[in-house]
């Protein structure tokens, strides 16, 4: 028979016990840490965690593939599979968007293994993870003009650049030469359109630099004949008279056929960068 009133003085401490025995459950989950999330790799070979990311990555499961490529190339630095790590880690990076990542990637493989046999490859598929395809390009208004969107296409196109002199008889080589000149055009592209809106705001020496720019780092694109055409008006509005005659005289000399050698226009360089102007606005 239970002792009543034994029970009602007690009833005021257990509330106290339970929460003192809460908390020391709650600290032991505090003293082992979260559950830690179940891998799958554990206990298996570089060979099966590559073929199993490769299985992952035929059906387009980037995070499965990631997840096993990571696992293994922390789990295996040593391992002669481990270039091939690197390799399929950055290539998977870079299918799953996460693309500073996949630089990061490919640049630690080109350090970590200067003398493998894919580093043609590699500097090639550096290129490529920085490289867009058409439709980048729009038509720029003038408030959108800025140089972060340019600055990605400019490391892709010195990345490819770097294949091509490191290794002439790469197999990626002609490739390499083909998106080269698409990005050095557009580039060239961005540039000018860039200097002819200085030139609409009368800013004539960042004009200027921007046509130079063109001329010294981009002498085989196809927008040569503007970029000197930007310099001469540039140079007529500055008052730089041996500059604009060099400039012109290279015009001349490069470009027989263009239509700014003729005597009805000769009176008129200030403007001549209006023709292109026209053309696009």
């Amino acid at each position: 028979m239970y002792n009543l009133p034994v029970i009602k003085y007690l009833k005021p401490y257990m509330k106290l016990l339970f929460s003192l025995i809460l908390s020391v459950l709650l600290s032991g989950c505090f003293i082992f840490g979260d559950p830690t999330e179940f891998d799958e790799t554990g206990g298996q070979s570089d060979s099966w965690i590559i073929d199993e990311a490769e299985f992952f990555a035929s059906s387009k499961n980037w995070t499965k593939a990631i997840a096993y490529l990571e696992a293994g190339e922390r789990r295996f630095p040593n391992s002669k599979l481990a270039p091939q790590f690197k390799l399929n880690l950055a290539y998977a990076y870079k299918e799953f968007y996460r693309i500073p990542e996949a630089s990061a990637m490919i640049n630690k493989f080109i350090r970590a293994h200067p003398n493998h046999p894919s580093m043609d490859y590699a500097y090639y598929f550096r290129g490529i993870i920085l490289f867009k395809e058409k439709g980048f390009f729009k038509k720029l208004s003038m408030q959108d003009i800025s140089d972060r969107d340019i600055n990605q296409l400019t490391l892709s196109f010195n990345a490819l650049k770097e294949l091509t002199i490191k290794f002439p008889k790469s197999k990626y080589y002609d490739d390499s030469v083909d998106r080269m000149t698409y990005l050095m055009n557009k580039i060239s592209e961005y540039e000018l359109h860039v200097a002819r809106f200085y030139m609409r705001r009368t800013a004539y020496v960042a004009a200027l630099n921007r046509a130079k720019f063109v001329i010294e780092n981009y002498n085989q694109s196809i927008h040569q004949e503007e970029a000197l055409v930007l310099m001469v008006s540039c140079y007529e509005h500055l008052g730089i008279e041996d500059l604009r005659r060099d400039t012109e005289r290279v015009l001349q000399e490069n470009y027989p056929n263009t239509k700014f050698n003729t005597q009805k226009l000769i009176s008129r360089k200030k403007d001549w960068w209006r023709f292109w102007d026209s053309l696009f606005n």
